[in-house]
């Protein structure tokens, strides 16, 4: 079950998402060896460039439009492949992931004969080969769901439906809702049972609802007709079923709660006995529902979004079954369209890929199946990759930069002028309880229990979400594991996760341009260590900070630091409300709401990864005082940040993430928390009227 509380630094490129606080510059290792005559050396190559300064431009820009002048001229060398729908900094290094991980899943496949049997190399092996595997694919068609369709066809009541849809949760197949294990938010040492609002086609409830969405509504409706003809249903036939499908689904939408109301902790909690659960969805079973998943819920499990649930048992009792039929169906068909022939696949990327995010091409085979080897067995993967990628040494230096920026935020929370000495009494306990979890797991999963058959993908891909299935549902009524990821290592992200206080930084984003072995001081803070002050800063964000140190939603806080924070968080609020960031269109808004948590890590992140810097520079002073490439540390302590969030987007994707994407766009990010601080207008000298630089009430600072 995806988990609502996580707060990862940027989507991962699904949105998906390398350390040291050494003073030391970037360059060349050199092996010592004799020297050979002159004619027969060839010229050097030059030494990396840990910042190069010739993708800057006018100096003119820096307070006018920062992004532009560290960014502009690199988005335009660089367009976007078109097999994505943005590319930046987190994308090219997302790139690279992939690439390392090709390398291996293609190796493990070749050798996947050859290899310990029931190992995961074999696993990852055949899994990959089955996915690349066009001709068996092909041949296969959509037989592989034939049964599933079958057993659609033949429901006559709203008991089978309700039965049908159990029975596929069991199988690791989700339809309508989400269901799966969480820390209870009252007892978060406990691990309890979730369900969740889901069932949707089209992004959020306004696609629905929205006159302006009515293009996408109609278009929505061919791609499902398109699916189900693609089965056999006739195109009439497929025509009314589609219309079925899209007023289905409006009615589930009119119920579901939009992603700015989901970000608060009491739409994500509603703790119920499967008695009162029952009460709520008379004709759906929740005793029914956990025997068959083999889970004993003992007190209860959380209903989420109560609301949703009522409404999922009135269509029950209310919607036609041929409706219902058609719903199932369609989801069915849509669910399995990655790993069926490449006609399902074309109309699922038709859709969503170019209608919805404007992405010109569909990413080659070896990504998509790459992407189910992820979605399958992400942290077996993972082990393989750290063992290539990551090393002790590495961990160990990343360790130290972490406890430098959270020894910054313990500074600055110490340090507020609004906060009473009771708050803050809290507020350092719950930073004593941070759990900082780097590079990959201290103890790795067990695959013991997943079988994968050669030749068989969707066969191999639903048996791995069984499993994954079954592991999770086996933590519910047992101790939460705090060491355990959210993420996996080949992921380019961080999250911070409320509910066990821990900040996670998988390998994959330990490296350039966020991280350099050798890099100064200035280029890893304003990197990784802003990144790290992020995850720590979501701890004390508007949703994080409703949670304690031990995870539990709980008020840490007087009335009064409460109403003297929100009243800080409102005016950044309104600084994103005010941003347009798609060209040639003045009314598509940043939503400051929906973006809030984000933008609050940004601002006290880089606060606390700048504080750092100082401190750092306080044992180097040589390095303190010395330019690189014209710049001070400061300098290109800010030059870093803003290089992180480089990058392009197309419009219909940037479109479609102000809808959904609790972060705010990356050429925000890199202006919206600098503009807040003094430290960057002093740094490059910007004037008060600057538009880099938020002065008097527009300034926001918080932590």
């Amino acid at each position: 079950m995806t988990k609502p509380y996580l707060k990862p630094i940027a989507l991962a490129v699904s949105l998906a998402l390398s350390l040291s606080a050494c003073g030391k510059h970037e360059q060349a290792e050199q092996t010592a060896q004799a020297p050979a005559p002159a004619s027969t050396v060839p010229a050097a190559a030059p030494a990396p460039k840990v910042f190069d300064v010739s993708e800057l431009g006018d100096a003119g820009q820096v307070c006018q439009d920062f992004n532009g002048f560290v960014n502009a001229k690199w988005v335009a060398a660089n367009p976007i492949p078109n097999d994505r729908t943005r590319w930046g900094a987190f994308d090219k290094l997302a790139e690279d992931s992939l690439n390392t991980q090709h390398d291996i899943v293609d190796a493990a496949a070749k050798d996947a004969a050859n290899a310990k049997a029931g190992s995961i190399e074999q696993k990852i092996g055949y899994l990959y080969a089955s996915g690349m595997d066009e001709a068996a694919i092909e041949k296969a068609g959509f037989e592989p769901i034939k049964p599933k369709l079958d057993a659609i066809a033949a429901l006559k009541n709203s008991k089978d439906v309700a039965d049908y849809i159990t029975q596929g949760f069991a199988q690791g197949d989700a339809q309508v809702f989400q269901f799966g294990a969480g820390a209870d938010f009252k007892e978060a040492k406990m691990q309890i049972g979730y369900t969740f609002q889901s069932g949707l086609g089209l992004p959020t409830r306004d696609y629905y609802l929205d006159d302006k969405y009515k293009d996408i509504r109609d278009a929505y409706v061919d791609h499902v007709a398109k699916e189900l003809e693609l089965t056999g249903v006739s195109e009439a036939d497929a025509k009314k079923q589609a219309g079925q499908v899209l007023a289905f689904e409006t009615e589930l939408a009119k119920a579901s709660l939009a992603p700015v109301e989901l970000r608060t902790p009491e739409n994500q909690y509603h703790f119920v006995t499967v008695k009162e659960a029952d009460k709520i969805t008379p004709h759906f079973s929740w005793e029914a529902f956990f025997k068959a998943q083999g889970v004993t819920v003992d007190k209860g499990f959380s209903l989420s979004q109560p609301k949703f649930f009522a409404e999922f048992d009135k269509l029950l009792a209310s919607a036609p079954v041929d409706q219902w039929q058609a719903y199932l169906r369609y989801h069915v068909i849509s669910d399995a369209s990655p790993y069926l022939s490449q006609a399902f696949q074309d109309n699922r990327f038709d859709f969503y890929g170019k209608t919805l995010s404007g992405q010109p091409e569909q990413k080659p085979r070896w990504k998509r199946v790459l992407g189910g080897v992820n979605e399958s067995m992400g942290e077996a993967l993972g082990q393989l990759y750290v063992a290539k990628m990551f090393t002790p040494e590495a961990k160990a230096r990343a360790k130290d930069l972490v406890d430098n920026v959270r020894n910054a935020l313990k500074a600055r929370i110490q340090n507020l002028d609004w906060m009473s000495d009771e708050t803050k009494a809290k507020a350092i306990a719950k930073w004593n309880t941070f759990l900082p979890k780097i590079g990959y797991p201290d103890k790795w999963r067990d695959w013991s229990g997943l079988e994968i058959k050669q030749g068989d993908y969707y066969g191999n891909v639903m048996a791995a979400a069984k499993f994954n299935y079954q592991y999770d549902l086996a933590k519910i009524g047992k101790p939460t594991d705090r060491l355990e990821w959210g993420m996996t290592p080949q992921t380019v992200n961080a999250y911070y996760n409320p509910t066990d206080n821990t900040i996670n930084f998988p390998a994959a984003i330990l490296q350039p341009p966020f991280f350099y072995a050798n890099g100064d001081d200035a280029i890893n803070y304003g990197g990784i260590g802003a990144v790290i002050g992020h995850e720590a800063s979501h701890g004390f964000d508007d949703e994080g900070s409703q949670f304690d140190g031990d995870g539990n939603n709980a008020n840490w806080w007087t009335k009064d630091d409460r109403t003297k924070f929100e009243a800080r968080t409102d005016k950044l609020v309104q600084q994103f409300n005010d941003y347009t960031p798609v060209k040639d269109k003045p009314d598509a808004h940043v939503n400051g709401k929906l973006t809030l948590g984000e933008n609050i890590a940004d601002l006290g992140g880089l606060n606390v990864a700048y504080d750092a810097l100082q401190e750092a520079l306080k044992k180097n002073p040589q390095e303190a005082g010395e330019k690189i490439d014209g710049y001070t540390e400061d300098q290109r302590f800010f030059l870093n940040w803003a290089r992180v969030w480089r990058g392009n987007i197309r419009e219909k994707e940037a479109l479609l993430r102000l809808n959904t994407d609790p972060h705010a766009p990356a050429s925000l990010r890199a202006i919206g928390a600098p503009s807040n601080m003094e430290a960057f207008a002093t740094a490059f000298q910007c004037k008060p009227t600057d538009p880099m630089v938020r002065s008097g009430d527009k300034q926001v600072k918080i932590w």
